[in-house]
């Protein structure tokens, strides 16, 4: 190569394969950083709650676990409500969440586009949105329903890491009232 001229074709080729490398090691180590970003939480985590409705008090057990995955990590949470006439209602979710381009935000990876990626769902066709955040201590899940009316419902579980486990604060959002609160404290199973 001359000091003078400008680059052949191989050097031209060579510090392309150089920039590509060096982008596949940034987006490679991204996944790497978001994996162990997620590693202070994983595991399985149980407690209750008593909730206090219009109707008479409702006690809730809650148990989550969270996992890392290849790409990213997965929530599965299920909440057993216990109401004063003794019925018992179960709900449970599991979705996976993958690094975003932003640090520390996670996109839900709840379907598949034809191109054979994981995206969220879409909450103007009735499905809620899902994202997830970690900053420092605390692991934060929302999601964001929107109604056949265009009202919204946002749904915000903050996961804070405490010496015996999770400390979960929860809050139900309906047209900018909170309509639920909750907070309890989640035992490290």
């Amino acid at each position: 190569m001359s000091l003078h001229g400008p680059p052949t074709g191989i050097t031209r080729l060579s510090l392309r394969a150089r920039l590509v490398a060096m982008a596949m090691l940034c987006l490679l180590s991204q996944g790497v950083l978001a994996a162990d970003e997620i590693e202070p939480f994983v595991g399985k985590f149980a407690g209750f709650a008593t909730v206090e409705k219009a109707s008479g008090t409702e006690q809730r057990n809650m148990s989550v676990e969270i996992r890392k995955e290849k790409k990213g990590f997965s929530v599965r949470w299920t909440t057993a409500i216990l109401s004063a006439s003794g019925d018992t209602r179960e709900k449970s979710y599991d979705i996976r969440f993958v690094p975003s381009r932003r640090p520390g935000i996670y996109a839900s990876a709840m379907k598949t586009n034809v191109f054979g990626h994981d995206v969220p769902l879409d909450p103007l066709a009735g499905e809620p949105y899902v994202w997830a955040r970690i900053q420092g201590d605390t692991l934060t899940v929302q999601s964001l329903h929107i109604d056949e009316a265009g009202d919204f419902e946002i749904q915000r579980y903050d996961r804070r890491l405490v010496d015996e486990g999770l400390h979960l604060d929860f809050i139900r959002i309906r047209d900018s009232d909170a309509e639920r609160t909750i907070s309890t404290l989640l035992q490290r199973q």
